[in-house]
């Protein structure tokens, strides 16, 4: 699918139109091959670059072909099922465009055609700053609520009410997290590449808004960092404590094992059909019934004191 998008400083409403003009927003999603091989010939593209954008595994970075500046980056987005994945997007600037070459839908469209902020399609370099700005927005977004999720999670720790499903959902939270990782510091090295080869026509506040971009970006990498760690401290943490109850559970049925032994060595022998001290005696039972107690209350005295239990 092809968009001409265009939208110009006194306009309020980003416009579809039925062909390119100069100035024009080419949006394109989930391309064919025919419309593969017509952007490539109308807009004298590298072929290779278009086939690249459509490599679900690609990473971000930087290239340069003649007067085309293409960057390649990565953004996030919640599928059908809620689940939250990465996709490829490319970014080609050239003299009179900007397009945009995706697989799936690209956020950023709708959030800059309900944006109250004014921007223009003819802006080019400020147009292609505003969808990276857009796309570290929803990064920032998908990390505040994963930072949510794990601190919930943290929080039923404590009580000890931490279920199977929470550490299940630690490894997709790790995937996540680990996905945004590698896309966002490759994201940050094309961005320092953009500032100081100055392949894209900044002005000063687009230069600050680069800037901005990187600190942006790094914040979040910083916040992906800490989510890792905290999610690498619960598991730890969650292991020590399923360990240390097992090692209880295992001590008090060991004692409990003693105890009941221990009576059961006294009466196996007086049932014994064998000559034994005070067998005929009225107070035998009294008698080894009361060794029995002393026994047990010695042996769960000796446990407190050592702290076994």
């Amino acid at each position: 699918m092809i968009k001409y998008l265009y939208q110009s400083i006194r306009s309020t409403e980003l416009q579809q139109l039925d062909d390119f003009q100069r100035g024009t927003w080419v949006y394109v999603e989930a391309p064919t091959p025919d419309e593969i091989e017509q952007l490539t010939k109308r807009f004298k593209l590298e072929p290779g670059h278009l086939e690249d954008a459509a490599d679900e595994d690609e990473m971000p970075r930087l290239e340069r072909e003649g007067e085309q500046t293409y960057i390649f980056v990565r953004f996030a987005y919640r599928t059908a099922g809620g689940d939250m994945e990465t996709a490829p997007l490319l970014i080609i600037f050239g003299g009179e465009y900007v397009i945009t070459v995706s697989q799936v839908h690209l956020p950023a469209l709708d959030f800059l055609s309900k944006s109250r902020e004014g921007f223009a399609t003819t802006q080019r370099a400020k147009l292609v700053l505003l969808i990276l700005s857009h796309i570290s927005d929803q990064y920032d977004s998908f990390i505040n609520k994963i930072s949510r999720q794990i601190k919930a999670i943290r929080s039923r720790l404590r009580g000890q009410g931490i279920t199977n499903k929470d550490l299940i959902d630690f490894v997709t939270i790790e995937d996540d997290l680990n996905e945004f990782l590698a896309s966002l510091q490759p994201t940050n090295a094309a961005l320092r590449r953009l500032l100081v080869n100055r392949q894209l026509p900044l002005f000063e506040e687009d230069q600050d808004l680069v800037e901005d971009l990187l600190l942006n970006n790094e914040q979040s990498i910083e916040a992906i960092r800490s989510n890792l760690r905290s999610v690498s401290n619960i598991r730890d943490a969650y292991s020590a404590i399923s360990s240390n109850n097992l090692n209880q559970t295992i001590t008090i049925l060991t004692l409990a094992t003693i105890l009941v032994a221990l009576p059961n060595v006294f009466f196996g022998m007086y049932g014994m059909n064998v000559q034994l001290p005070f067998q005929h005696n009225a107070l035998a039972f009294p008698f080894i019934a009361g060794i029995n107690v002393v026994l047990i209350v010695s042996i769960v005295l000796f446990a407190r004191k050592k702290r076994i239990f």
